[in-house]
This record gives structure tokens, sequence and C-alpha cells, in this order.
């Protein structure tokens, strides 16, 4: 399988920049901005990218080279990537970058500095950042990720070439899952083509999102329940309840999700030292292993899951007025409903609201949004977002 076969629903893209990456290296760009709504695969992107150009086969083999592997693994020594769970990005990890941009590349032609959700750097960062993007080392290619050109600053955008990705279709989506994601999992895990469709229609093009809610039946069950109690909102009582139990859900994935994380890298270290399962830790090695199991880290990690839990579930209330509103102007047939499970319900309060109606409760949606950016409560957020949509 080539490096870009994991790409979903991106031909021109992917074609573009197959071609590039087996051209001349002197006509290559050094600095990229690499622009698609979440979950479009913009980082997967980048990274695909990066691995035509520093492997040899430029990421076309079937059978992907030791650079490829590393790359995609985050472990070459010339392809560093910047992510973050933060809010922002800070200006000393954009100074470090900038450090290694300067080093010339240790065994590949190019050295590639990747850095996802460019969009959270404050304006100072950016100017940091600025002269590297516009004049950057010899051996050296930038590739920034972010939702849009309009979200980056307008110097940085005029010095870099654009990359627009498309949201993947539904058909896309649930074809990569049934490809890329099915035949990973053991054979009790694997989910049936209907179970991919339906995911991918509920995700609505965020592939992160499809294969979440196609491999974890607690996630999907979460989201029903969800939709469900917000279609059935008549009294305020409701509303508390239904924030109260999305609250509890939220922290319980996220809890979970963080568990299953910190096993993973308690297992990696075990196998990377030759540790069984029950192995005591030797002395030598007790001050790296606490280091993966710092509680004070996993409970960060817990409450960052959570809010990207909750942002996900406003997501799906979104969708439920989306519908109506494709109902409420005969557009189903063009666009498609997203809950269609629940047509019968959706059509119901495609009457009882207005078209004005279904339009302020996708606003009242979007100030939540921005609330729960802004850190506020999420369980008063919630009660007074939930009250706000009752008919």
């Amino acid at each position: 399988m080539s490096v870009w076969d994991a790409i979903v629903g991106q031909k021109p893209v992917v074609e573009q920049l197959k071609a590039i990456a087996g051209g001349d290296p002197k006509a290559i760009a050094q600095s990229w901005l690499i622009c698609g709504p979440p979950g479009s695969g913009r980082s997967n992107v980048a990274k695909a990218f990066a691995a035509a150009l520093e492997s040899p086969d430029h990421g076309l083999n079937d059978e992907p080279t030791k650079a490829t592997r590393d790359i995609l693994a985050g472990t070459h020594p010339d392809v560093t990537v910047l992510s973050t769970n933060k809010v922002t990005i800070g200006i000393d990890e954009v100074r470090d970058l900038i450090g290694i941009s300067e080093q010339m590349p240790g065994t590949a032609p190019w050295r590639i500095i990747i850095i996802e959700d460019v969009d959270r750097m404050l304006e100072r960062t950016t100017n940091v950042l600025l002269k590297e993007i516009e004049e950057p080392a010899e051996h050296t290619i930038w590739m920034l990720c972010a939702p849009s050109a309009q979200d980056v600053l307008p110097t940085i955008r005029s010095r870099t070439r654009i990359v627009n990705l498309a949201v993947p279709s539904n058909k896309a989506v649930a074809e990569f899952l049934m490809r890329n994601v099915n035949p990973t999992l053991p054979d009790k895990e694997r989910f049936t083509e209907h179970v991919a469709a339906r995911a991918a229609r509920l995700a609505e093009g965020h592939i992160g999102v499809a294969r979440l809610y196609a491999t974890n039946e607690r996630v999907m069950t979460d989201r029903d329940e969800l939709v469900v109690g917000v279609l059935n909102l008549t009294r305020a009582s409701d509303a508390v309840l239904l924030a109260g139990n999305l609250i509890d859900n939220a922290k319980g994935q996220a809890e979970a999700d963080v568990e299953r994380q910190a096993a993973r890298a308690e297992a990696d270290f075990r196998r990377l030292n030759g540790l069984g399962e029950k192995d005591r830790i030797p002395p030598n090695l007790r001050g790296a292993y606490n280091q993966i199991a710092k509680k004070d880290e996993l409970k960060r990690q817990a409450t960052r899951r959570s809010r990207d839990v909750l942002d996900r579930a406003l997501n799906s209330v979104a969708s439920v007025y989306r519908d109506v509103a494709v109902v409420q102007n005969n557009a189903e047939d063009a666009v498609g409903l997203i809950n269609l499970e629940n047509r019968a319900a959706i059509a119901e309060l495609s009457i009882r609201l207005t078209r004005d109606g279904a339009v302020r409760r996708l606003d009242e949606i979007a100030t939540a949004r921005r609330r729960l950016a802004g850190n506020g409560n999420p369980t008063l957020l919630f009660e007074a977002l939930f009250c706000a949509l009752i008919p």
C-alpha cells in the first residue's frame, strides 16, 4: 500500500503532490500551507507529502521504504512534527523548531518541519516564524497546517504555497474505514459495511470521528442518546438532566481513552525494555517508568479529552437543526439528512419550529462553542444551551 492510499477523498491534491515530489527538487517550494476543515486529514497529507519527498521511491511503491515507515511513525530524524493539545503554540516551541530547521538533514534529501494547527499561534509567535518561512534554510521545507488560509496571518499566507483540501465524501470515508481500519482489528471487533456507512454519515466528513464511531460502540451509543434527548426537550428539567448525562458521558469517555493510552504506553515501555506483563520494574528504570504514569498528567489529559468530547457533542446537536433546516427547505433529496434514524422526530420538529427558530438555535450552539473554547463551566454552559433549544 503506497503512502498516498491512506489519504481519503483528496484525489486532485494527491495527484498534484505526487507530481511535485517526483519532479525537479530545485523547483519544489520550501514553504507550504495545507488547509482543510477538521477531520479532512491535513496533517496526514503533510506527512504523506514529507514521506514522498524523503523516500527514494517518492512514496509510490506498495511496500513502504524504511524512510516512509519512520516518517509515518514519527521517528524519522529529519522530519519534525509539532502538534499540541494546548490552546496556543508557544514562542519557545517555535524557536526550538527554527534551531532544528537550520541543521543539515542527516540521512534524507530534506529537513522537513510540520506544524499542525498553526492557527493556534499568537501573532508575536507567528512573527518569530515569519523570517524562516520567507527565507528557509537551503535544505529545509516547512509544512504548516490550518483549517483555512483565512485562519493564518496574511504575512504567513502570502509567503507559502497553499493546498486546499476538500471535505471527504461519506462514500470515501466509509471505503477508507472498510479498507484501512477494519483489517487492523481483531475478528470479534470488526464492523460491517452498514456500520462503516453510518459512522461516515454521522461524522460529517471527519475521518477521525468516523473511525471512532465505527470502532467504539459506547461513543456511538452516547451520540444516539444525545440526539434523542435534544429532540425530546420540552421542559427545563429535561435540559438539566440531559446536560448532566452529557457531562458524565464525556468524562467517562475521556477517562477510558486516557486509560487505554496509558496502558499502551506501559505495554510499549515493557516491550522495549524486555519486561513481561507482570515483571517488576527494575530500580534503574523506575524513574523513566514513573514518567509515563504521572497521575497529574493523566488527569490533565482526561480534562482535555473531555473538552474534545463536548465539542464533538456540539457538532451532533448542530446536526439536528441542520437536518430540521433541510426538511424545512425541501432539500432532503439534494443534500440528505445526517440523522436518518431520527427522521420522523426531525420532521415533527421542523413543523414546530419556524425557519428563523432553527437558525437561532444554530446560533445558540455557536455561542456555546465559543464559551467552551473560553474555558466556560461545561455544566452551566450546556444547561443554558439545552434550555435555549426547548421549542
